[in-house]
């Protein structure tokens, strides 16, 4: 674990009525968690966590949970050390946009702050300050047309999970902002804190950023019918495994031509490119990691490090190598 601060650093969760519940305690439980590993190695908490809103006081979220929150006026804004602003409904977020004292607060303290950012649409706020202006940023898919229209200012980035821009860290919908703050935990406290709190929140992986908001699994469960939905999953799990068309045509129980026919239908692309696809998202995953790389082709269901970086070379751009080293330059920033 990195040198502890001589205070603990302040961190700031922007909420307001009809605000999105996870975008506020989803971030608060991963603090919260990092908070409780610094305990047990160093005594004493890392962050000190503030739920704040305009007024103060109990704070309706859409789901109808109230949560407790202090007033912005109540807090110095120059003691941030991260500010993040979360999402919510669109008269909540243009509530909060639209008040003069909470806007001069955002302004202060996120011209101050070590980093500062959004949860999902959380980032309309932060860019009526004029705080996203020349940004690269992440908001929810379905926001990110809308917040490119009305800010053209800032670059909206629509598929990534969440996005580091200089201090300024934003993300897509909900849940990636649990991502987005392991990674912000990963940056000052480590890795392997980062990922003892994803086992402790049950969480299935850690997800980089540059990941897609769009799931490959979940958008082909979503249009495909009977047998297809069972056989992406099994798919997904065995991909280190033979997965040629003959192969996945005998599990469906259909000849190899009915198979390739029906599969392509019904999710759009043939199966060779959606397998392909599988491995090679599976393949940047484990490059995050210092695993070696024919063993990160061996399992993503390559036969050699050479074949591995043939087809990421073809649908990147880039060889596994130097996209573990442009990753590897990202995270020691």
């Amino acid at each position: 674990m990195p040198s502890r601060p001589s205070k603990a650093r302040q961190v700031a969760l922007i909420a307001f009525d009809d605000v999105q519940v996870l975008d506020v305690t989803g971030p608060a439980a991963v603090f919260g968690a990092a908070n409780d590993a610094a305990v047990h190695l160093t005594g004493r908490a890392f962050y000190r966590i503030h739920i704040l809103s305009p007024q103060g006081g109990h704070v309706t979220t859409n789901c109808g949970l109230a949560v407790v929150t202090t007033p912005l006026a109540a807090v110095k804004p120059g003691a941030m050390d991260t500010v993040l602003v979360a999402g919510g409904s669109k008269r909540g977020l243009q509530a909060l946009a639209q008040d003069p004292a909470a806007q001069a607060w955002l302004r202060r303290a996120c011209a101050r702050a070590r980093r500062y950012g959004s949860v999902c649409t959380g980032a309309f706020a932060l860019a009526a300050c004029g705080l996203l202006d020349g940004k690269r940023v992440a908001t929810h898919w379905e926001a990110t047309d809308i917040l490119g229209r009305r800010h053209p200012g800032v670059d909206v980035d629509a598929n990534a999970l969440y996005v580091e821009d200089g201090r300024v860290w934003t993300s897509a919908g909900v849940t990636t902002g649990i991502d987005m703050c392991l990674a912000l935990v990963a940056r000052d406290l480590g890795d392997a804190v980062a990922n003892a709190i994803a086992r402790r929140l049950v969480l299935y992986a850690r997800r980089p950023g540059y990941q897609s908001q769009f799931s490959t699994v979940l958008a082909a469960q979503e249009k495909a019918d009977s047998p297809f939905a069972g056989l992406v999953d099994w798919i997904r799990t065995h991909l280190d495994q033979e997965l040629d068309v003959a192969s996945l045509a005998a599990r469906a129980d259909m000849s190899p031509r009915t198979f390739h026919r029906r599969f392509t239908d019904a999710l759009g692309e043939t199966p060779a490119r959606f397998v392909e696809t599988l491995r090679l998202d599976h393949a940047r995953t484990l490059l995050q990691t210092s695993m070696a790389l024919k063993t990160v082709a061996a399992q993503a269901g390559y036969a050699t490090a050479g074949q591995l970086s043939k087809a990421f070379a073809r649908r990147f751009g880039v060889s596994p190598g130097l996209f573990r080293a442009m990753h590897a330059e990202q995270g020691a920033e």
